[in-house]
């Protein structure tokens, strides 16, 4: 958007300058319309200012929550003082690498499973084990899962009028948070699977060091392993059965209606399979 920008603006002064030159006849050849491409250079200038401000906006609101102000150029110490070296960028500006969707401002670049990235939105849904039911999903434009495993266990209580016996998470929703305030039994994963870890902290993740020692244990890891069956059979059968592979619609809140449509398909089509059984 940057360098767009500075291109964008030396076209349109050059466009300028030269409909200030040329005739009446030269103006209204029929190969080049000065006024439409003035015009569609400074449509894409404006949606360009837009995004930047948008950017700027997701910055300032970052860097608040981060204990920073407006009037900050060094962080600051438990004191109040400023302390260290100067922060790279002044306060709300973005750094140049950060990107924005035109086309929907709602979506976030998240990283793809199989390498690179792409304008995304973060899908999250709880299965039951018995049938493989997805009993609550909802949607969010962040891409860290930590934040969602406590919503995502009281949305099971509130759909079934009853909180799980236990729940089954992979790596992405550790958190000591997590572990400390989830009102059920967990077991989540504090790493990818056969991976080694380094010994956890007990005095500063006592409730980490605590999962640690479960899934240590042969009943830990045996309910851990349940977790690929049950929860992975859903995803595939919504991307391969239902052939669903991207949403259709834009913005926060459609994109969140279309989730839970595609989940409450998927739940008709198990439930027409499993009454037939």
């Amino acid at each position: 958007m940057q360098q767009a920008e500075i291109e964008l603006k030396a076209q349109i002064d050059a466009l300028l300058a030269r409909a200030k030159a040329i005739d009446e006849t030269e103006a209204n050849e029929p190969e080049l319309d000065l006024p439409a491409e003035i015009e569609r250079r400074e449509q894409r200038l404006a949606a360009i200012g837009q995004a930047r401000e948008r950017l700027e906006q997701r910055q300032r609101e970052a860097d608040l929550e981060r204990g920073r102000s407006d009037d900050d150029r060094r962080p600051r110490g438990p004191d109040g003082q400023p302390k260290g070296r100067r922060y790279k960028r002044e306060f709300g500006v973005p750094e140049a690498k950060a990107q924005e969707n035109f086309t929907d401002p709602d979506s976030r670049i998240m990283k793809r499973a199989g390498g690179g990235f792409d304008p995304a939105y973060n899908a999250q849904t709880a299965v039951d084990e018995a049938a493989h039911i997805i009993v609550a999903a909802d949607l969010d434009n962040t891409a860290p899962d930590a934040n969602w495993l406590l919503p995502m266990i009281q949305a099971v209580g509130n759909n079934l009028g009853e909180l799980p016996e236990l729940g089954l998470a992979d790596a992405g929703y550790r958190s000591e948070d997590n572990l400390e305030h989830a009102p059920i039994e967990l077991v989540v994963a504090l790493g990818r699977e056969g991976k080694e870890h380094a010994e956890v902290d007990a005095k500063q993740y006592p409730h980490t060091a605590a999962m640690a020692a479960k899934l240590k244990t042969e009943e830990g890891r045996a309910a851990y392993r349940k977790r690929k069956w049950i929860a992975e059979p859903p995803n595939g059968w919504i991307k391969n059965v239902l052939g669903f592979g991207q949403f259709s619609m834009r913005g926060l809140h459609r994109v969140r209606a279309e989730c839970k449509l595609v989940c409450m398909a998927l739940n008709l089509r198990r439930m027409a399979v499993l009454s037939a059984g």
